[in-house]
């Protein structure tokens, strides 16, 4: 579904990715984890578009994203759902236009059908009682939610997680890290930026560890978990994980 090859990136005098290769099957849910800093949050900024590599190459369902063709290029875009670590919803309007503008900006949906499309996801992230709320009035656990809501709204094939959870308070993750279960049971194809390392183990399929902008480790979940293979993740697991 998603393959990169060769991607770098560099941002003044530090470089962020370092000749990074991946795919990404379709239903699967894979964990980007590593350090601060190791480059997880560039790479799915690269995919999604939001960052611009230095030089390798990225495909969507084996067809070349190439800026240079700007309206496939927004097409392939589109068939992905981006989640931000803090929100990015648009105070100024409710719930429900903040889910309908781009269906209907950009998929030139009837306002009756984004509305429509809206409520269904409204409803299955539990908030459709929240439609004609301002997003001050929500907490961040239900902010990421309709966050999440919006970007289904779009109708996506993959959808990208950047640090869902890492704004939130303890006890809002849970509701989040619920939603996601949930589309991952549906076979929403998923990549997910996380520290979150219950829910790389449970949820997810693979781990693919960075550090320093290089992949250390592409494992199954399980196998990461119980059997880490380069020192540096054994390092990195004994840090994170608490017996």
């Amino acid at each position: 579904m998603i393959k990169v090859e060769h991607v770098s990136k560099k941002f003044k005098h530090t470089q962020a990715l370092k000749d990074v290769s991946l795919e990404v099957k379709q239903g699967e849910i894979v964990s980007l984890i590593g350090p601060s800093g190791s480059g997880k949050s560039t790479l799915l900024r690269c995919i999604h578009g939001l960052e611009v590599p230095e030089s390798g190459k990225i495909y969507l369902e084996g067809e070349l994203m190439d800026r240079h063709d700007p309206v496939k290029y927004r097409a392939q875009r589109n068939k992905m759902g981006f989640v931000f670590q803090h929100f990015n919803l648009f105070p100024n309007m409710t719930v429900l236009q903040n889910c309908t503008l781009a269906p209907i900006q950009v998929l030139n949906q009837s306002e009756s059908e984004a509305e429509a499309t809206a409520m269904r996801y409204l409803n299955r992230v539990g908030l459709a009682e929240k439609r004609d709320e301002y997003p001050n009035k929500l907490s961040g656990g239900q902010k990421q939610r309709v966050a999440i809501a919006r970007a289904l709204c779009m109708s996506p094939e993959i959808m990208l997680f950047d640090e869902p959870t890492s704004a939130l308070d303890p006890e809002m993750i849970k509701e989040v890290l619920d939603v996601m279960g949930d589309l991952a049971k549906e076979g929403m194809t998923m990549i997910v930026v996380t520290h979150e390392m219950g829910f790389a183990h449970k949820v997810g399929n693979r781990v693919v560890f960075l550090d320093q902008g290089v992949i250390m480790e592409d494992a199954p979940s399980e196998q990461f978990f119980t059997d880490p293979q380069s020192e540096r993740a054994k390092d990195f697991l004994s840090k994170v994980l608490y017996e």
